[in-house]
């Protein structure tokens, strides 16, 4: 934990030109943990929580504009995506970062940051990054 914020000022200096970044992780990995890690970094005054049940939370950061914060967790597929609204936000020029975005993978833009969190154990984690477009 006490790598995080350093961590976060990483991925953002070297990835902020990704509008929309994906986190791809087993349950408990800490990607909302990242997420506001990178708010906190973005100086984000309001409540950073996963949005699991409203399923889109909007931020405004003073550094970065506007992020939408998007959980797919509960959605069935990319129709129910499109229902609730998702690709609206997508189309923006808010950053959005989206947790289980496998839920509703044909709905992403062709430009994209993909963070693959890996539990190594209880303390530790490791990312790997993959950039599209």
């Amino acid at each position: 934990m006490d790598e995080l914020p350093g961590i976060a000022e990483w991925l953002w200096q070297n990835y902020s030109a990704y509008k929309t970044w994906a986190f791809y992780a087993p349950m408990g990995a800490g990607k909302t943990t990242l997420i506001h890690a990178l708010c906190d970094l973005l100086k984000v005054s309001a409540t950073v929580s996963s949005p699991t049940f409203a399923i889109i939370n909007e931020y405004e950061s003073p550094v970065a504009g506007a992020i939408i914060h998007m959980d797919w967790y509960r959605l069935k597929d990319e129709e129910e995506a499109v229902q609730a609204g998702v690709e609206y936000a997508l189309s923006g020029d808010a950053y959005c970062w989206i947790e289980w975005a496998e839920k509703a993978e044909g709905i992403l833009p062709d430009s994209i940051l993909r963070l693959y969190i890996e539990i190594i154990d209880e303390q530790t984690r490791e990312i790997n990054i993959k950039k599209l477009g």
